[in-house]
């Protein structure tokens, strides 16, 4: 069982060097995997780079010749997430270490993303405090600010690099007790999608799941809340979603800032895994400061959230577009799919007599739904109900029951 370090030799031996040494003084195994190019490597590598090269579908030679920094960071890239999955595949791994610039960052993020959840891994980076998102994505990866540049152990780099060589070797050993304990499967998994303005609801159905044996898992619907349930979806860690909050396909329809992407709502269609579905927060796109709004939104219907965040209530053109997305995705489920709908508003500035309240958007978001789902085998219903109040959140929740019997014992 190994702990794969992966650093540029070229430049950064004596670092690696140290950082082998701290994770074996652990009692750990070390894989020193060379993702340098240009320069000869300072130290004997366990995976050579050419053997990361030729993982990542290149001859290290042409790279050295070519000479182009940007190629070389990408195949390194790919070779280096090729060696750490076969790694992984065979059982090796217990756990990365990435170390670098922003090349390094780049390299060791890459490899490290795919890696499963629960696998410790911790890249050392000179760039930690800079925008982490971009590297870390949806994963679990521990980004560790260096502090000083990698050239060589000092007083400083001492500390931080020991630092982090001893938290991932906690880490490491902390898995390890996990899986000797063992243990049999836990309660059905249900992943939840959750807003401040529809929080009543979700809280309430997910005690309702609770009391009923299930463990339920509440993702902020922010954008990187709804990329993270996808991706733990496709893992398969998921037994049922409650998809309560569909709100980031408001933001990816208005341009706003939470938006989860193109691909939000494909995962559980895909893998087939139950799913329970409303339309919470669809009323709204969400962007930063009232001085950032685009200049095309600042005559509409707005509310200032906080200082930093201005919330756009979506015409009724819009929510028939969001809800057109949103029926689409799931019109592909293969698996059983509910959508229910609240007539009487989707949060809480959506209802009578509230901010946001606008029936004909509520009808054009829900028709669109309809539309999308038409001669499919998803089940749509629509309530005489808001989305908060505690009869909607018990329908979620037996809506989430009932699929789930249907598949595993609850």
């Amino acid at each position: 069982m190994t702990i794969a370090l992966i650093a540029a030799l070229d430049n950064k031996a004596a670092d690696a060097a140290f950082l082998a040494s701290r994770l074996r003084a652990h009692g750990h195994d070390v894989a020193i995997v060379d993702v340098g190019v240009l320069g000869e490597p300072g130290l004997a590598p366990d995976v050579d780079r050419r053997q990361v090269a030729a993982a990542g579908g290149a001859e290290h030679a042409e790279l050295v010749a070519r000479g182009d920094r940007s190629v070389a960071i990408a195949v390194m890239a790919a070779g280096a997430t090729a060696v750490l999955a076969e790694l992984h595949a065979r059982g090796r791994l217990t756990g990365a270490l990435a170390i670098g610039g922003g090349a390094g960052t780049s390299i060791g993020a890459a490899a490290l993303r795919d890696l499963p959840l629960g696998l410790p891994k911790v890249i050392l980076s000179t760039i930690a405090a800079a925008d982490s998102g971009r590297f870390v994505g949806t994963s679990d990866i521990v980004m560790f600010p260096s502090i000083v540049d990698f050239a060589g152990i000092n007083r400083i780099s001492a500390i931080t690099f020991g630092r982090a060589a001893d938290a991932l070797a906690g880490m490491v050993s902390g898995a390890a007790a996990e899986r000797e304990r063992g243990g049999t499967p836990g309660a059905p998994l249900v992943a939840a999608t959750m807003f401040g303005v529809t929080t009543p609801c979700v809280l309430r159905a997910k005690r309702r799941l609770e009391e009923a044996g299930c463990e339920v898992l509440i993702f902020h619907a922010t954008g990187a809340g709804g990329c993270m349930l996808e991706r733990l979806v496709a893992d398969g860690l998921i037994d049922a979603v409650l998809d309560a909050t569909t709100t980031e396909w408001a933001d990816e329809i208005v341009g706003g800032i939470l938006s989860a992407g193109p691909h939000r709502l494909e995962a559980a269609a895909r893998a087939g895994v139950p799913q329970v579905v409303s339309l919470g927060a669809t009323d709204m796109g969400n962007f930063g400061p009232l001085g950032a709004l685009p200049a095309r939104y600042r005559d509409r219907l707005l509310y200032k959230h906080t200082p930093d965040s201005t919330l756009l209530r979506v015409t009724a053109e819009e929510a028939s577009a969001i809800g057109a997305a949103i029926g689409g995705k799931l019109r592909a489920a293969t698996g059983p799919a509910t959508v229910l709908v609240p007539r009487r508003g989707v949060s809480a500035l959506d209802d009578a007599g509230e901010a946001f309240d606008d029936p004909r958007a509520r009808v054009a978001l829900s028709e669109a739904v309809r539309e999308q789902l038409r001669d499919s085998d998803v089940v749509f219903e629509e309530h005489d109900l808001h989305i908060n109040d505690a009869a909607f959140a018990d329908l979620l929740a037996e809506r989430v029951l009932s699929e789930l019997k249907a598949t595993i014992t609850v």
